[in-house]
């Protein structure tokens, strides 16, 4: 019976060898996915600021990102402003510069919705009843803002973290790019690609899939509530 291929993945260190990519891939998402969230919040309400300038800044870097592909974006930091500049950038950390980069801006545009979908009439009825601006922030939109974002937010983790698998072209090596590097090492076995990619999907499908049920149990429990 012929091999089918699935063996060499579990042959010397080669499934170790995917795991050990998968964290790459899991550390350039998940720190991308802090550096977004943080700078988001920020970028969401320059959004809403009373300066033209501030607001037109943040046009264009929406815009900049929502019509420029990830890749051209990785391949202008890692190959065109590293050289341009003389800048030492690794793989990883262009990677990194470029994701924020982007979920910077969608974060702080979901940031944004969120917020001003708030009925106005909410903020007025409050403030006539004698809050505060800190209380009408923290008790009224604050809790309506975090139950809007956070599903959202969510979905954009996992965008970001499938949005890694670009890196490979930059020469990092994440689990995709090691998957190749396997395949290459045995490409004699005609169903070795099926098998690596099947397990690579696998990996990216086990990540993904929790965190988007989360988001829609999230999402319908509070449009519910």
């Amino acid at each position: 019976m012929q091999d089918l291929g699935i063996s060499i993945l579990f042959k010397g260190v080669n499934f170790q060898r995917l795991l050990l990519g998968l964290w790459v891939t899991l550390r350039i998402a998940l720190i991308t996915i802090g550096i977004s969230t943080a700078l988001g919040l920020l970028f969401g309400l320059l959004m809403m600021s009373r300066s033209r300038a501030a607001r037109g800044f943040c046009r264009v870097w929406l815009e900049i990102v929502r019509f420029m592909p990830q890749l051209v974006l990785l391949y202008l930091v890692y190959f065109g402003f590293a050289r341009l500049f003389g800048w030492n950038l690794e793989g990883e950390t262009s990677a990194i510069l470029v994701f924020s980069f982007w979920g910077t801006a969608e974060m702080g545009d979901l940031f944004r919705g969120a917020l001003t979908s708030i009925p106005r009439h909410q903020r007025e009825s409050a403030a006539a009843l004698g809050l505060t601006k800190a209380q009408i922030n923290r008790y009224i939109l604050l809790p309506q803002t975090a139950r809007r974002l956070l599903p959202q937010a969510i979905n954009l983790s996992t965008r970001i973290i499938k949005t890694t698998a670009l890196v490979k072209m930059i020469n990092v090596t994440e689990v995709l790019k090691v998957g190749q590097q396997i395949i290459g090492q045995f490409y004699r076995e005609p169903s070795v690609a099926f098998w690596v990619y099947a397990t690579v999907f696998l990996m990216y499908f086990l990540i993904c899939w929790p965190i988007s049920l989360l988001a829609g149990r999230l999402e319908t429990r509070w449009s519910a509530g």
